[in-house]
């Protein structure tokens, strides 16, 4: 670690301390108005990533593009998360937070206008990958709430603020389906367009002032959010655990949607939504995954994660006819992948809390590259073999980090997280 990030850390005391309407109570507990405040507005951002799953039957036909092409939208939308969360999540730890994520809410309204307004397909991608860069708010909101948090019930916020974000990514996709039925897909990016603006003057209003935890240029910056994966092993296996659980996530929900309209179930846009709406069951989880991270339960709950998580895609698998199995099976994977993302994100923070805004920056990124993948080879699984084939490839990938998790004992690491 360079010396200017043992300075900052030196520092974090003082600087860690938020200042405007905050001052005072952070030592008792965050506000529960300014707990809401960051879990709805992280819900919001983050659900701009998901608008367009259910969306890929229509824009497929009104686009005149494959499957795999339409599924492409999605993986380029989660590319464009990842560079995020490389180059514009580690300037939370350089620059005041409220200001910045003003700044990143601006142009993803503009892209998202974009989006809404779109004539072609490549303009919707472009539009689709700035406005999934600009989207990594979420992911400053969540480090500044858990600055913001004691110690002793730091997990138990973070847990809050996520369930915030993770009801986010599952109703985006009910409410979609919904608008994008009554009004057509336009509107779901305008409607989106606009509650950005709100949020962006919202966040800017209520937001306290918080400063930047080190003040080293932005090229060292990203040098030191590499060098804190070679320095804390943890952050790379926890990254690994959810980029695995993340590829079949995304795998699962980028393809169900066919599965939904085709001949099976005949759903239309609205019975998709409604299939979704049930899945975001899954995200009541996020509570007790806090409070499993703050009674130093995190090793076997996340083992056990990835268990339900296989055994989920094999409900799926068995459900390509029935709808009960194939609800039960999304439910359990969303509590799956809820767990193991709060657990890791409790595990990091304590990692170095002078540089949390990087650790966060370097396991957002690893696991999205996971959930990059695992949309696209999701809809190529999809396209070539059909849903048995999505099921195995959903399976094997906790089973692998499940194979993983058993060599985590050796680690020095593991006695601590």
């Amino acid at each position: 670690m360079s010396s200017d990030l043992q300075t900052a850390g030196s520092q974090a005391t003082e600087r860690h301390a938020p200042r405007g309407p905050v001052t005072g109570k952070a030592a008792h507990g965050v506000p529960g108005w300014l707990v809401v405040l960051l879990a709805v507005a992280s819900g919001m951002t983050v659900a701009n990533l998901y608008y367009a799953q259910p969306l890929l039957s229509s824009l497929a036909d009104v686009f005149h593009v494959s499957t795999a092409a339409a599924g492409g939208l999605i993986t380029l939308t989660q590319v464009g998360y990842v560079i995020g969360m490389l180059f514009l999540v580690p300037l939370g730890d350089r620059l005041e937070k409220r200001r910045l994520i003003t700044t990143l809410l601006t142009v993803t309204t503009l892209a998202l206008a974009v989006a809404g307004f779109a004539t072609s397909f490549p303009m919707l991608l472009i539009a689709s990958l700035i406005s999934g860069a600009t989207s990594v708010v979420a992911q400053i909101l969540v480090p500044f709430a858990a600055n913001l948090a004691p110690d002793h019930a730091r997990g138990k916020i973070v847990g809050r603020v996520m369930s915030g974000l993770l009801t986010g990514i599952l109703l985006s996709r009910t409410v979609s389906s919904l608008v994008s039925d009554l009004a057509g897909w336009r509107v779901v990016y305008l409607g989106s367009a606009v509650l950005m603006a709100i949020l962006a003057v919202a966040l800017r209003t209520a937001l306290p002032s918080h400063a930047p935890t080190t003040t080293i240029p932005y090229t060292q910056v990203l040098r030191s959010t590499l060098q804190l994966v070679r320095t804390h092993p943890a952050l790379l296996r926890r990254g690994l655990y959810q980029a695995a659980m993340f590829g079949a996530f995304s795998a699962f929900w980028t393809t169900v949607s066919f599965v939904l309209t085709g001949p099976h179930f005949h759903y239309s846009a609205i019975g998709v939504g409604i299939f979704a709406l049930v899945g975001a069951a899954g995200a009541a989880i996020a509570p007790f995954a806090g409070h499993w991270a703050d009674r130093k339960l995190t090793r076997p709950m996340t083992g056990a994660a990835f268990a339900i998580a296989a055994l989920a895609f094999a409900l799926a698998g068995f459900g390509q006819h029935n709808i009960i199995l194939l609800a039960l099976a999304a439910i359990l994977i969303d509590m799956a992948v809820q767990t193991t993302l709060i657990l890791g994100q409790h595990t990091i923070y304590q990692l170095d809390p002078s540089a949390r805004a990087r650790l966060n920056s370097a396991f957002i990124a690893t696991f999205f590259i996971g959930g990059a993948l695992g949309s696209q080879l999701g809809s190529l699984a999809y396209r070539t073999s059909g849903w048995t084939a999505l099921s195995i490839l959903g399976a094997t990938l906790p089973l692998i980090a499940l194979l993983y998790w058993t060599t985590e004992h050796r680690t020095p690491h593991s006695a601590k997280h």
